[in-house]
Order: C-alpha cells, then sequence, then structure tokens
C-alpha cells in the first residue's frame, strides 16, 4: 500500500514537471517555426497545461480503467470552476473584458451540454469520441482565427505579455520537447499504477480516485498558472486558463480516451458528476452573463463555487466511507 502512494504523488510530481518541461520546449519550438506569441500563449501553453489529463485518461482507458479516464477529465473541469476559480475570486473578484472570452463561454456551456446528453446511455462509444474530436478541431480553428483577428483583445495582451519562452536553441528545445513528452507518459503510466492500486486496496472504485487525487494533481498547472495571473490583475488570463482547460477536457481528453477504448460506467456518473459539472458551468455562465452583460465573478460567487466544491468533495468521503463499511 505505501508503494502505491509513492506512486501515485510521485506520479504526480513527475506529471507536473513534465508538463512544464514540455510547454518550455514546444514553446521555444513553435517560436522557431515562426508561430506568433498570442497563438503560442494561447494553443501551446494552453496545450501544454492540459497535457496531464490527456495522457492519464488515454492511459487508463487503454488498461481497462474507464472510470478512472472520467473521474481525471470531468473531476478537472469540476475542480478548475469550484476550487480554482472559486478561490481566485475570493482572494480577487474577477472581471471579464475580453471578446474572445465572451464567445468562449457560451461554447464551454454547449459543450459541456453535449457531453451530459452523451452520458445518457452511460457509455462513450467510438462514435461519441469522434463527434468530440471533431468539434474540439472545429473550435482549435476558431479559437486560431480569432487570435489572429483580435490582436487588440485584453486576453491577446495579457497572453503576450505573461508568454515567457526560455531562451534556448533549436536542438535544446527538441530535446525538452521530446524528454517532457517521456516524462509525461512515465509519469502518467506510474500515477495509474498507483490509483488503481489504492483504489483496489480501499475497495472504492477508480472513478472517485479519479475524480479527487488524480483530478486535483493534473489540475495543479491551472491553479499555478491563475492564482499567478489574478495576483497580477490579469482576470481575463486567469478565467481563461480555466475555460481553455475545461473545453480541452471535454472535448479532446474524453474523446482521446474513448477513441483508445469504448467506455461504459455507471448511473454516478451521469447524476453525480456530469450533472454537477454542467450546473457550475450554467453558473459560471450566469456569473459573467447575468449582470446586464457586465462579466464578473465576486468574492461571495467565489465562496459560493468553493462551498459547492467542498459539498462534491464531502459527499464523494462519505459514499468512500459507505462503501468500505
Amino acid at each position: 500500500m505505501l508503494l502505491s502512494w509513492i506512486a501515485v504523488f510521485a506520479g504526480l510530481g513527475l506529471l507536473v514537471w513534465g508538463a512544464d518541461r514540455f510547454v518550455d520546449g514546444a514553446a521555444a519550438t513553435a517560436r522557431y517555426a515562426g508561430m506568433p506569441p498570442l497563438l503560442i500563449g494561447m494553443v501551446i501553453i494552453g496545450f501544454g497545461t492540459s497535457a496531464p489529463e490527456m495522457v492519464v485518461s488515454a492511459l487508463s482507458a487503454s488498461q481497462g480503467n474507464p472510470g478512472l479516464a472520467l473521474g481525471n477529465a470531468y473531476g478537472s473541469n469540476i475542480t478548475n470552476i469550484a476550487l480554482i476559480l472559486g478561490l481566485t475570486a475570493v482572494l480577487c473578484p474577477l472581471r471579464v473584458q475580453s471578446r474572445i472570452l465572451r464567445k468562449e463561454l457560451p461554447v464551454l456551456l454547449l459543450v459541456t451540454v453535449l457531453a451530459l446528453f452523451q452520458l445518457v446511455d452511460l457509455s462513450i462509444s467510438r462514435a461519441d469520441a469522434l463527434v468530440l474530436l471533431a468539434v474540439f478541431a472545429l473550435l482549435m480553428g476558431w479559437t486560431i482565427y480569432s487570435g489572429l483577428r483580435q490582436r487588440e483583445d485584453s486576453l491577446a495582451a495579457e497572453a503576450a505579455q505573461e508568454l515567457d519562452i526560455p531562451e534556448m536553441s533549436r536542438n535544446m528545445s527538441l530535446f525538452w520537447l521530446l524528454i517532457g513528452m517521456l516524462v509525461l507518459v512515465g509519469s502518467s503510466q506510474i500515477l495509474v499504477w498507483g490509483a488503481v492500486n489504492v483504489a483496489q486496496a480501499f475497495g472504492v472504485s477508480d472513478l472517485v480516485i479519479g475524480l479527487t487525487i488524480v483530478a486535483i494533481g493534473t489540475s495543479l498547472p491551472e491553479l499555478a498558472s491563475s492564482i499567478a495571473a489574478v495576483r497580477k490583475g490579469e482576470h481575463d488570463l486567469a478565467l481563461g486558463n480555466v475555460i481553455g482547460s475545461n473545453l480541452f477536457n471535454t472535448l479532446a481528453v474524453v474523446g482521446i480516451a474513448g477513441a483508445i477504448h469504448p467506455m461504459t460506467f455507471g448511473y454516478e456518473v451521469l447524476g453525480r458528476d456530469g450533472m454537477f459539472m454542467t450546473v457550475l458551468t450554467i453558473s459560471l455562465f450566469l456569473f459573467c452573463f447575468g449582470r446586464g452583460g457586465v462579466g464578473r465573478i465576486t468574492r461571495l460567487e467565489g465562496a459560493l463555487l468553493l462551498l459547492g466544491y467542498a459539498g462534491y468533495m464531502s459527499y464523494l468521503v462519505l459514499g468512500v466511507i459507505k462503501e468500505v463499511a
């Protein structure tokens, strides 16, 4: 049991480190390829912060652990909104000024409703997965197009300002890109092995482990970047991190996992996790559009998000206690 816990925490630590190295290498490589700084900030960095969820879920699905794959993706979405945005809003109320985010937030709501609809039959088929991946491809194309057109957008300015590409040679950037990817895959393998063993030892589902320990661990990059952004007054970037990550998790992470191995699951994924994720997304939409177009998340609303997250985690823990007992 001790070895399994060590594997979980060591895997999470290596996962975060590997994601950082992957982002550094990918950003530097993209710069050598001539990609504009804005797109590096919006696409490459956004992809890198969600890489842990993608690799963990893909490996989980390929090894026959669909609960861990879905728990990681949907648990990360719940953590991003309720914990990360809740905490950042309590630290500093968030203002939404970006035109790009005002378009992406309704898209996130529609994508979340699509995901909930796909859960109704308690499975994610390959056809479902291909739909998610097709929507993701269209969304990425639209993001790149919008990023190139709206260069004066506040999100664009904040992303360009925060972009810190390390100075390295072309060969070194390719080296860290490769090393980062290898560490991501290797640490994900260690994490999945440890998480499954812990779940089996305690007699709980791998879904719950994915929704809690693994989801929180793989969301650490978003937590760090959002808190850093809000401390600098870059509110659009803090919210953009969460919206981008949730879109990526819902479409690409679940899509890739489902394409690798179709998944079936219990009703709790629909009635508990999928519904709570949808309620949080609707709440976020109302916070940002419910004041006559004045987008803002107040400290009170941030506290409500944190209370919702605490209640959700308590419900999961009580369920685990009942299962063990």
